[in-house]
């Protein structure tokens, strides 16, 4: 770590312990210290600093990283909040600390990534950074040609207009579409516009990766898989990344997790 610090937020991102945008949460809540006090939002810290979370310390670390590609079934929350029934850390019941990049509702099924690298989480999740995520959407009456025009040309929700996107209908209740944008429920909420309910829907790709594995099941990126991800993700995230102060990059750690 440099002198002059890192960003209490990349800082936690970077452990391994959380997101950045967790992180961010757990600032505000007054959870974290740095030294015994709480701190700003955007304080730096120094390699000497005692950071805690919830009283845990919390040790910078240059193991490993971690890459899932989990397939989630209906029902499990994408929180790392333990005291939520059915939270997808327990669920998936990981030896080491991760967390999901992104989320994936309650009630929707498929392919989400788990990591403990909260640089890849922030690259992955920048909204201007468009890349595709494909599902698989059953609705609960026949699609019409209106309704797959409609959707890939943009709906209005949540005081927006959606991203043009492909659509292409399967079969007279499905059809699949590419987002590369990730707005709050926004499939379903896409679908309620135009009169329809959303009575299934399965994430089946995120960018690289194609859901490949089981309901419940989860397995490692591979290599090749990790270099491609990278590839695609680095050159959109380049812009953003010059406005940033330097810092220097750190491998993240990876931190057990407490077995009682």
């Amino acid at each position: 770590m440099e002198d002059s610090g890192k960003r209490i937020n990349k800082f936690l991102s970077e452990s391994g312990f959380c997101s950045r945008r967790e992180a961010d949460r757990l600032i505000s809540e007054g959870r974290v210290t740095i030294n015994g006090r709480v701190p700003e939002m955007g304080t730096k810290v120094l390699e000497t600093d005692e950071i805690r979370v919830d009283n845990k310390l919390i040790r910078e670390n240059r193991d490993k990283p971690i890459y899932l590609a989990f397939n989630k079934p209906v029902g499990i929350e994408c929180t790392t909040n333990q005291s939520v029934r059915n939270n997808i850390v327990d669920y998936i019941n990981y030896p080491e600390r991760i967390f999901p990049i992104g989320r994936l509702d309650k009630a929707s099924e498929g392919l989400i990534f788990m990591t403990n690298d909260g640089d890849i989480v922030n690259k992955i999740l920048r909204a201007r950074n468009n890349h595709e995520k494909e599902y698989i959407v059953t609705v609960d009456k026949p699609i019409t040609d209106r309704f797959i025009q409609k959707m890939g040309n943009g709906v209005p929700i949540l005081d927006t207009v959606t991203r043009k996107c492909k659509v292409e209908q399967i079969s007279k209740y499905i059809f699949k579409i590419v987002l590369t944008q990730g707005l709050n429920r926004q499939i379903r909420r896409m679908c309620e516009y135009l009169g329809y309910e959303v009575t299934a829907l399965k994430r089946i790709r995120i960018i690289n990766i194609s859901l490949d594995i089981p309901v419940g099941r989860y397995r490692d990126l591979t290599p090749a898989e990790i270099k491609e991800l990278n590839q695609l993700i680095e050159p959109s995230s380049k812009t953003e990344e010059a406005s940033l102060p330097k810092v220097e990059v750190r491998r993240p750690n990876i931190i057990k997790k407490n077995k009682t």
